[in-house]
């Protein structure tokens, strides 16, 4: 568990130092600083194929699909109410010859049905009908796949099935808000770039643009070199967040723009800083896995999803299996996985890789909390949607 910590109040903007604040900064109050004025970005418009996995944006009302009565099997097209009464025992002849469709063919003018092949009796001097049908059999109706006017969903995901709704609204390209994501790796003494990679892989996987830029090395001006504001949204950087000698990444923040807080009230996570370069809003995430990725769901997600027009993610809530206790004063990460309809706890505050790759989703203790007691529901954020 982690010590309890003096909280302070709202961040206030730091100075050049390497030094972690006695006092670590609220998670609520550093994620406020963090979304102050941050604004969805411009809806950009996408082929199909690049628009999965991005949050839908405002598009045109779709057209109806399909655009006019189909068949939906082979068969012959017909009209129900000639066909009242016909079966294998009283054939109904038939004044009109047919018409013969196949599953897609547009339905001829005046018939509603489509009846099978060995319903209708062509052998002798007169067609018979051997079967009666309703209205609608065998046809698929006007927009009885996409109804005239429907929209793609604003601010949700785009999924392989909601371009297959596109797709068979006659698009071939949507309008999507995707943000642009710097993430600046700060080379580790030992060479990994495992928690960059990991960052970089989630990143992508929320449909978001990811830009992978290098620090020469790891002193402040390397880092600060790999920055360029211009080219992205947001930054992110991966490393070098402590106050080791070779930590510099908060003091290249703080020379370059603002720190506005440096180690935040969150476990893990604690070393993590926020900032600001110009307009841009800058994470400065620490470079183990289980501390990154802490401070990505907590800090980083909640940015891209106000600069994607994201709405709002939606947890599962389930009882817990087991209590949970928790620090106060320190926002903790726990770790879950699904047991049935249970919640059992794996890991809190420390994050195994072995946790994290068996997990199945990620809960918030609070700061004010002492933790949950078994049973208790709480509400849960998938790693897998």
């Amino acid at each position: 568990m982690v010590a309890k910590r003096t909280i302070r109040g709202p961040p206030s903007r730091m100075t050049s130092t390497q030094r972690l604040p006695a006092s670590l900064t609220p998670l609520d109050a550093a994620l406020a600083a963090l979304l102050h004025g941050l604004m969805p970005v411009r809806p950009i418009e996408l082929p199909l194929a690049e628009a999965l996995g991005c949050i839908a944006a405002d598009s045109p009302p779709l057209k109806a699909s399909p655009p006019h009565d189909v068949a939906i099997s082979d068969g012959w097209a017909l009209r129900s109410r000639d066909l009242v009464g016909a079966s294998s025992y009283t054939p109904l002849p038939l004044a009109i010859a047919p018409v013969w469709v196949e599953a897609g063919d547009a339905i001829p003018e005046g018939c509603d049905c489509v009846v099978d092949a060995d319903s209708v009796d062509q052998t002798g001097a007169l067609i018979q009908v051997l079967a009666e049908a309703i209205p609608g059999q065998g046809v698929r109706r006007s927009g009885g796949d996409i109804a005239e006017g429907s929209f793609v969903a604003v601010g949700q995901r785009i999924h392989p099935l909601d371009l297959l709704i596109a797709c068979g609204a006659g698009l071939d390209k949507l309008n999507v808000r995707r943000p642009r994501l710097r993430v600046v790796n700060i080379p580790a003494a030992s060479g990994s770039t495992m928690t960059t990679e990991l960052i970089c892989e989630t990143a992508r996987a929320t449909g978001v643009e990811v830009i992978l830029a290098e620090a020469a090395s790891r002193d402040a001006s390397s880092i600060a070199k790999a920055f360029d504001i211009d080219a992205c949204d947001l930054l992110v950087t991966t490393g070098g967040s402590g106050v080791g000698r070779t930590d510099a990444a908060v003091v290249a923040l703080a020379k370059h723009g603002e720190v506005v807080a440096h180690g935040i009230a969150l476990a893990p996570g604690r070393t993590a800083a926020i900032g600001r370069i110009g307009k841009i809003p800058v994470v400065v995430l620490p470079g183990a896995p289980d501390q990154a990725l802490a401070a990505w769901w907590t800090l980083v997600v909640p940015a891209l999803d106000r600069l994607s027009g994201r709405a709002r993610r939606q947890p599962m809530s389930l009882p817990l299996a087991r209590k949970m206790a928790s620090t106060v004063g320190i926002t903790e990460i726990v770790l879950l996985e699904r047991q049935r309809d249970l919640w059992m706890p794996l890991a809190v505050g420390e994050l195994s890789l072995e946790m994290i790759a068996r997990a199945d989703a990620w809960l918030v203790i609070p700061a004010g909390s002492e933790g949950f007691a078994a049973g208790a529901a709480v509400d849960a954020y998938m790693l897998r949607e």
